[in-house]
């Protein structure tokens, strides 16, 4: 049964839901631009059942504070700061598309808080022709400046956000969409192969695999997080 809960993290309240045992080891669920932590629907139940899952909305989402100002490196820190707050020492954490970014970020930056990362058709930080977005019409479950904020940062990536892959430590599993999804495969094939430890596997459903293919997303990741653990026995923070 999904439980609400919110917490404040450096002025800021961020909403998030729980699923799971309370014993069972932490996962974390990131989601994409202009989602929020119902995305996550469709695969929580069977993510659940081996994992505490907790899934965030992320500043200026859905029922998360809208404070205006807006970075990937932001919600990056705010995500660390969720962990403390819960006093979630080492989890295993999933980022789609946007929500990928932020976690390959905290993955590269503090490595000894993650230990396995899912990385669900992320692109590669390389630069992009840059396009302007179109608000959609009537009101959103979203900050519209946070989508304008956060686009130029995907269209123009920080350099050492490429370079830094490297000095991610955690066993990381990249799944891709395939030629249905708007994200070029082979920038997805590049990132997988810059994460030392990196895998690819490829689920040719598009961008939103996990809700596309939700059976297909969680056997697979499951699967992962299963073969990791037996080889390396999570230590409960």
């Amino acid at each position: 049964m999904v439980d609400h809960r919110s917490v404040d993290v450096r002025g800021i309240r961020l909403a998030y839901q729980v699923w799971g045992s309370p014993d069972a080891p932490p996962l974390v669920l990131v989601h994409a631009l202009g989602e929020n932590a119902t995305d996550w629907e469709q695969v929580v139940p069977a993510l659940a059942r081996s994992r505490r899952v907790y899934a965030l909305d992320l500043r200026g989402h859905g029922r998360s504070d809208w404070p205006g100002d807006y970075s990937l490196e932001l919600m990056q820190a705010d995500v660390l700061q969720f962990l403390d707050a819960l006093g979630l020492g080492h989890v295993d954490l999933i980022g789609h598309s946007m929500g990928g970014i932020v976690a390959y970020l905290l993955a590269q930056d503090h490595p000894q808080r993650v230990r396995r990362l899912v990385l669900e058709d992320v692109p590669v930080p390389r630069p992009r022709e840059s396009s302007a977005p179109t608000r959609p019409d009537g009101d959103l479950t979203f900050d519209w400046e946070m989508v304008l904020a956060v686009r130029r940062q995907i269209d123009q990536p920080d350099p050492r956000w490429l370079e830094r892959l490297s000095q991610v430590t955690a066993e990381t599993l990249v799944v891709a969409g395939g030629p249905l999804s708007h994200v070029p495969q082979d920038g997805i094939a590049e990132l997988a192969r810059r994460i030392p430890g990196g895998h690819m596997v490829t689920i040719p459903v598009g961008h939103l695999i996990h809700n596309a293919a939700p059976r297909a997303f969680t056997e697979v990741v499951a699967a992962f997080l299963l073969a990791e653990e037996n080889a390396h026995p999570a230590r409960q923070p």
